[in-house]
């Protein structure tokens, strides 16, 4: 296997993993993580990718909370990928 094709299987594996990991308890957060993944991802830089990584792995009624804009999340990293990905989605 050359080095391109390692890579383009591990980047396979990467976005298989994501996309688990966007499966949520709640289905609003669900038809943003996964179109996300599917569609924007691959476009962020290695620092908003890592990001986006942490972000699955706040808690459900925290994110929940960001999103629908009833608080607003304390890490400036982490609040400036649930804008991002709002800007996003109203567009």
């Amino acid at each position: 296997m050359t080095k391109k094709e390692n890579s383009t299987t591990l980047s396979k594996v990467n976005k298989a993993r994501l996309r688990w990991a966007c499966r949520r308890g709640m289905l609003e957060l669900d038809v943003l993580f996964t179109p996300f993944v599917d569609e924007a991802y691959d476009s962020l830089s290695n620092q908003d990718q890592f990001t986006f990584e942490r972000l699955l792995t706040c808690q459900d009624p925290e994110l929940f909370a960001w999103f629908m804009g009833h608080e607003t999340c304390k890490d400036e990293e982490l609040n400036a990928m649930v804008q991002h990905i709002l800007k996003r989605v109203k567009v």
